[in-house]
């Protein structure tokens, strides 16, 4: 599914009214490597877009 949001309260009224449950969220590493992180959706708030995600990137 692919969301036309365009602000930290679109996306979180997006999570609400479709009853979503996992958001995957893509990046590229420093070298272009593209990777990609599933978060539950209870993890999905207002901080995420100023903070950031913390994980292990390791494994």
């Amino acid at each position: 599914m692919t969301l036309n949001c365009k602000t930290p309260e679109d996306v979180l009224k997006a999570i609400a009214d479709d009853d979503i449950k996992h958001v995957d969220l893509r990046f590229t590493d420093p070298r272009g490597k593209l990777h990609h992180l599933t978060q539950w959706h209870t993890t999905i708030d207002e901080d995420c877009f100023e903070d950031g995600f913390m994980f292990d990137g390791s494994s």
